[in-house]
């Protein structure tokens, strides 16, 4: 078993953003298996966030000598993974080499953010062809984004 698979014993608060992002998408499994299409939604942009975390995370220890502090106060900041992604982690990227993958990643993390936003701000409910696709749009983002970073293939 890989070592950023969830452990269920490790506190939540203690795991790192990979295993945070196995353990949303093994809740998401069962609020599909239930029908709560809705709350599908929000763990999915939630792991989807997580993954954002994950990114900008790497690209600044890897480019830059903050301090977890102050990485995760412009975390905090961004608020939101279309703002995290548009407002920090799109323009830290290397952008000769992944153009077309971060257009493709904005685009999916505009969608996955709209549709949570108009259940947690607005209250709407999803049904089971909208969450299945904010479902497969977080999962395609998080794997694709994810596997810039990690040395090891990510997959959900």
């Amino acid at each position: 078993m890989e070592n950023w698979i969830m452990n269920s014993k490790k506190p939540y608060a203690e795991r790192t953003d990979l295993e945070k992002i196995h353990s949303q998408w093994k809740k998401i499994s069962g609020l599909l298996n239930r029908k709560e299409w809705s709350s599908a939604v929000v763990r999915a942009a939630t792991a989807a966030e997580i993954a954002t975390n994950f990114a900008i995370r790497n690209e600044f220890s890897k480019n830059s000598s903050f301090d977890d502090y102050f990485i995760d106060s412009l975390l905090m900041w961004a608020n939101g993974i279309n703002g995290k992604f548009k407002n920090i982690l799109a323009p830290l990227h290397d952008k000769k080499k992944t153009k077309n993958t971060y257009k493709k990643l904005g685009d999916l993390s505009a969608k996955i953010n709209t549709i949570r936003n108009s259940v947690v701000h607005k209250g709407e409910f999803c049904n089971e062809d909208e969450s299945m696709e904010a479902v497969k749009n977080a999962k395609t983002y998080i794997e694709e984004l994810v596997n810039l970073y990690h040395d090891e293939k990510f997959a959900l």
